[in-house]
């Protein structure tokens, strides 16, 4: 069943790098008590993921902090590491938490899966943002096959 607004997040973790090395992250240290946008991805280091998807929310991630956002997090079914370098590559600095879903089960959680098989990516994670306040859905905004639309920072933004 996929989550819905008014749904509380289901509980897991997910991977981070820390200045420590690799780290994890619960559900609950994510959203209890804030208010986040969380954006998932098919993958790092693809194409519009790249070139559009996760720039948008650097791009704009002091238009949302001022819209009461505590946390901006980028979610990928891949590996911290993977994360880890993506986020470099991208220059998130602090405005974005790079999680790592390594073996999809949050996004399960989620009912957002989405069988990349044909591309030789496996199981991923649909294209999505979830705006959540103290672990409860508020918003949220998930793409159609093939979309890149209701996803993005700037409609994200103008959600807030």
């Amino acid at each position: 069943m996929t989550i819905k607004v008014g749904d509380k997040v289901p509980d897991g973790s997910f991977g981070i790098m820390t200045g420590d090395g690799p780290g994890s992250l619960s559900t609950s240290e994510l959203f209890g008590g804030k208010r986040v946008v969380l954006f998932a991805v098919p993958g790092a280091f693809t194409p519009t993921c790249s070139m559009s998807h996760l720039p948008g929310y650097v791009e704009h991630a002091e238009a949302i902090q001022a819209k009461g956002v505590d946390t901006i997090a980028c979610l990928s079914v891949n590996d911290l590491f993977v994360m880890d370098a993506w986020g470099k590559d991208q220059k998130v600095g602090d405005k974005v938490v790079m999680l790592a879903d390594g073996n999809g089960e949050f996004t399960q959680a989620l009912g957002l899966e989405l069988d990349a098989s044909g591309f030789g990516m496996g199981t991923r994670s649909q294209r999505f943002a979830l705006v959540v306040e103290d672990g409860v859905v508020q918003g949220l905004h998930v793409e159609a096959a093939g979309e890149f639309k209701v996803s993005a920072a700037d409609a994200v933004l103008s959600s807030l």
